[in-house]
């Protein structure tokens, strides 16, 4: 793994999400998008978990929780749908939080309630994952 493969797969993912929204517009449920977006990553060949089961580690002991991030992509990128007015800083924790569960270093949220995803509707995490991968 290195950087530009996460960086052509986030691109890959957005090119889905944008056509997705292009097909829908705004105004649906979480739910709806979540279901024509795992259609769509299927039609582009993209290997992807979601709403799995993890094992956290607490004090020692593993713990298996059900982990609500939409979409774990190619095991290196973390997905997260909202239907929001806008983005709040726990939106950002959250993933920032997916990310360090899932040992990910990347991730995006992305926000259907809005008139043009890649203008108002994501937003890309990294963390010291990512800025340790090589180049290429």
């Amino acid at each position: 793994m290195n950087k530009r493969f996460l960086d052509e797969l986030t691109y890959n993912v957005l090119g889905a999400a944008i056509e997705v929204h292009k097909e829908l517009g705004p105004g649906l449920l979480e739910s709806v998008y979540h279901k024509i977006l795992k259609y769509e990553l299927f039609l582009r060949k993209l290997n992807y978990k979601s709403e799995m089961t993890l094992p956290v580690f607490f004090k020692g002991v593993s713990i298996e929780v059900d982990l609500r991030c939409d979409f774990f992509i190619e095991d290196s990128l973390v997905v997260d749908l909202k239907t929001v007015d806008s983005f709040s800083p726990i939106h950002g924790a959250q993933i920032l939080t997916y990310m360090k569960l899932l040992k990910a270093p990347k991730g995006i949220l992305i926000n259907f309630n809005v008139t043009n995803i890649f203008k108002d509707g994501q937003k890309t995490f990294v963390n010291e994952l990512f800025r340790n991968l090589p180049e290429e």
